[in-house]
């Protein structure tokens, strides 16, 4: 399943052009590694998504609707730049 319909489906992201576009601006990432938003996400997955202050670190658990889809490692704000 594509990372912009994984994050749609998962309700992480409410609408799948906004998941396009967080990919697009480089709000996505697996370790280092930048996402499109044509990525395949495979379970497991540890993805770090940036909105705004707020960075999410969630880990893939299923493709599937009937599961639990994702499991939240961590979300931390970061301070603004003043």
């Amino acid at each position: 399943m594509r990372i912009d319909k994984f994050l749609k489906v998962s309700r992480i992201i409410k609408r799948r052009t906004l998941a396009k576009e967080a990919a697009v601006r480089k709000l996505l990432t697996i370790g280092d590694k930048e996402l499109k938003p044509s990525y395949q996400v495979k379970v497991n997955d540890i993805i770090t998504l940036t909105l705004g202050f707020k960075i999410i670190v969630f880990k893939v658990l299923s493709l599937s609707k009937l599961e639990e889809m994702y499991l939240i490692v961590s979300e931390t704000f970061r301070k603004g730049e003043n």
